[in-house]
C-alpha cells in the first residue's frame, strides 16, 4: 500500500513539473508573439503589370479606369491627372507605427483625357510637406514661470492695485 501511495505522489510531483514546462512554454511562445512586429497596408497603387496596359498617347480615361480601376484622389484641376497612393506601415510593440514602404502612381492626362504620362515615386522620393497647420505658438517660449513674475513687478502702479482712491 505505502508503495501505491509514493508512486500516486511521484506522479503528481511530475504532472505538476510538467505543467509548470509547458505554463512557461506557453507564456514564452506569447511574449515572443507579442513583440514581433505587425504590418498594415493602406491604399492601392497598380503593379507594372497592370501600368504595362496604359500607353502614352494612345489611352483615355476611360481606359485607364478599365485598366487599374479609378483612383482614390484626382488632381486639383479636373484635367491634372489621377493619383494612387499605397503604403505600408510597420506597428512595433509600443512605437509609434512607422511608414516602411510607399508607392505613389501619377497618370497625367492632356486637355482631351488621352494619357500623357505615367510616372511612379516611392518613400525615397518624397519630402514632409505641412499643407495645414493648426497650432497656436507661444510668445514666451525660453522664459519660465519665475521669469515672467519677476518681470511683471517693476509694472505695477497703484491705479492697478487700488483702482482710482485718494488716501
Amino acid at each position: 500500500m505505502s508503495n501505491l501511495i509514493q508512486t500516486i505522489f511521484a506522479q503528481g510531483r511530475n504532472l505538476r513539473r510538467n505543467l509548470r514546462k509547458s505554463l512557461a512554454a506557453v507564456l514564452l511562445l506569447g511574449a515572443v508573439a507579442a513583440c514581433s512586429p505587425q504590418f498594415q497596408n493602406h491604399g492601392y497603387a497598380p503593379d507594372d503589370d497592370q501600368l504595362s496596359l496604359v500607353e502614352v498617347g494612345v489611352s483615355t480615361k476611360e481606359d485607364v479606369a478599365i485598366a487599374v480601376g479609378r483612383p482614390t484622389s484626382q488632381g486639383i484641376l479636373e484635367q491634372s491627372g489621377w493619383y494612387y497612393v499605397q503604403s505600408r506601415f510597420k506597428h512595433f510593440t509600443y512605437n509609434e507605427p512607422k511608414e516602411i514602404e510607399r508607392s505613389i502612381v501619377a497618370i497625367s492626362f492632356n486637355d482631351k483625357g488621352v494619357v500623357s504620362n505615367v510616372e511612379r515615386f516611392g518613400l525615397e522620393d518624397g519630402k514632409a510637406i505641412v499643407l495645414s497647420r493648426r497650432v497656436t505658438e507661444s510668445n514666451i517660449q525660453g522664459i519660465s514661470f519665475l521669469k515672467q513674475l519677476i518681470g511683471n513687478l517693476g509694472r505695477v502702479t497703484n491705479d492697478d492695485l487700488f483702482g482710482n482712491t485718494n488716501f
